[in-house]
């Protein structure tokens, strides 16, 4: 099947820079025009579902896209919104400037940045230094983010009414969609800056294959 996966609006959080992971922040009114112009974009499609996390921000961007897909004359789906389509959880860094917990989470290890977390150890490492930097260590670990991650997956997977070839609009946490991409493509897209807001990505969902073998890129960041 197929999976629109539409980066939420953008957020206060997202304006001031703000790690927002499991956090609560509305929509700003540049979001609501990112997530109407995502609609816009997907209005000629038919949805045989839709997904979203339990958060405010994609809650409000499914919403608006379902209501112009709507009015386009489409059947709405009933939207299954979810803790498993959350972005990660930064644990005590929720909340602060971006590019101070991540200095705090790579610094030790001699990579200041996201970035260059990145590029010296792989973006798995971003989640295993912040919760190592976390002096809760409440924050995701690689491996406790991916395991939640791939239950989304299995919640769509799981849909007795989804067919082969089907369009499903699954709304997504910029951290995420990143991660999707270093995992699923790592070759051929420019992933040094997390998808804008709005923007869709499209993945083709094989519901048969093991997780690993599951997700193909069709385009990322349109």
């Amino acid at each position: 099947m197929h999976l629109h996966m539409v980066r939420h609006g953008q957020t206060f959080f997202n304006r001031y820079n703000r790690l927002q992971g499991w956090s609560n922040a509305t929509l700003t009114e540049s979001g609501r025009a990112d997530a109407a112009k995502a609609g816009n974009k997907l209005r000629d499609l038919q949805f045989a579902a839709a997904y979203c996390s339990d958060t405010t921000r994609a809650i409000e961007t499914a919403a608006t896209i379902l209501d112009i897909n709507e009015q386009a004359g489409h059947h709405r789906p009933e939207l299954t919104t979810d803790m498993h389509f959350r972005e990660q959880y930064y644990g005590y860094f929720e909340g602060l400037d971006m590019g101070m917990a991540w200095h705090a989470a790579g610094a030790p290890h001699g990579a200041p940045s996201y970035n260059a977390i990145v590029r010296q150890y792989g973006p798995g490492a971003t989640r295993d230094f912040l919760k190592e930097a976390d002096p809760f260590h409440d924050a995701e670990s690689d491996a406790e983010y991916w395991t939640r991650v791939e239950g989304a997956y299995a919640l769509i997977a799981a849909n007795p009414d989804l067919r082969d070839g089907d369009d499903v609009l699954v709304i997504g946490h910029g951290n995420t969609l990143l991660s999707l991409m270093h995992r699923f493509a790592p070759e051929g897209y420019d992933l040094g800056e997390r998808p804008a807001n709005g923007s869709v990505t499209v993945l083709d969902f094989d519901t048969q294959a093991p997780f690993a073998q599951a997700l193909t890129v069709v385009s990322y960041n349109q």
